[in-house]
């Protein structure tokens, strides 16, 4: 077993992330009856899915550390669950901003930026986007198609990994992982934007909501779960990471992988309790920043 494999400064270390693990647990669920009892119900479901991005990661990572064989499984459940959050998160900024009606209301006159990334930060001559029904539709679609597509892929992948044609370590064009970890990633890509173009649009209404901090662990979580984990395993693949028997490179880059996210997303938990729980301030009504915009244009 593994853990008769293990020294003894092996087994504390795999002690320690396991009670870190079971404390960010812990922690969330104590924080979930917190949003259940304080949050209104539309907001609830929504703010407890966000928030339980970084404990679910944290707990496929310990499962993965300690059953080797489920890596493949466990890696698969957090970025399906990922993939929702995202999702999930866009829906919260409009929900932030008193719901789809208001937003629409509060900017009738709005553009959206689009010129911003993953896509096309680059592109600054990309003309604005009237904020309509329709193009909030749009953005919406953007993210629900990557937390319906990934599950597909998943299963796709699972499918093709029991037949014997899918290895995630090869990435020759004859094999399947490089085909689909393309697709992926353009979905993803896609998946993104609406989020970063929301986020412009919204992060000045909503600083009374903390929206800056939430959106920063949001980053943090997605930069460590993706770009970390795809730098670590193409360090292993290209023998940067030396094998130690009986582990080869690409085991003991997925041990690392698990306990580098474990030790994040404890943290990025516990400063979600903080960021989460703070009292907000009501968003000003409309009529008072009316009059606001009013005065504004009346002092020059």
């Amino acid at each position: 077993s593994l853990s008769a494999g293990l020294d003894l400064p092996g087994r504390f270390l795999f002690a320690i992330l396991t009670l870190m693990t079971l404390i960010a647990n812990l922690v969330f669920i104590e924080e979930a009856v917190y949003i259940y009892r304080k949050i209104p119900s539309s907001k609830r479901s929504i703010i407890i899915w966000v928030n339980a991005a970084a404990p679910v990661i944290a707990t496929t990572s310990c499962i993965g550390m300690w059953i080797p064989r489920s890596t493949m499984f466990t890696d698969f459940t957090a970025a399906v669950f990922f993939a929702i959050v995202i999702h999930k998160f866009l829906l919260m900024m409009i929900k932030e901003c008193g719901g789809q009606k208001l937003l629409l209301r509060r900017f009738e006159n709005g553009r959206f930026k689009i010129s911003t990334g993953p896509c096309c930060c680059c592109c600054l001559c990309l003309p604005r986007v009237h904020i309509t029904r329709r193009t909030l539709f749009w953005m919406k679609l953007g993210t629900f198609q990557f937390a319906f597509f990934r599950p597909v892929l998943m299963f796709l992948s699972i499918v093709l990994w029991t037949n014997g044609n899918y290895t995630p370590y090869n990435l020759s064009p004859k094999g399947a992982a490089i085909w689909i970890s393309c697709f992926v990633g353009v979905l993803t890509i896609l998946a993104l934007w609406p989020v970063a173009i929301m986020f412009q649009q919204v992060r000045t209404l909503l600083t009374c909501k903390k929206i800056i901090s939430k959106f920063a662990l949001y980053q943090f979580i997605l930069i460590l779960n993706h770009l970390q984990t795809a730098i670590i395993n193409i360090l292993a693949m290209q023998r940067v990471i030396p094998c130690a028997p009986p582990l080869s490179s690409s085991a003991r880059g997925a041990y690392m992988i698990q306990q580098l996210l474990i030790m994040e997303m404890f943290l990025i938990t516990l400063i979600s309790r903080v960021v989460y729980r703070r009292k907000y301030d009501d968003l000003e009504p409309l009529e008072c920043t009316a009059e606001e915009d009013r005065d504004n244009k009346q002092t020059p």
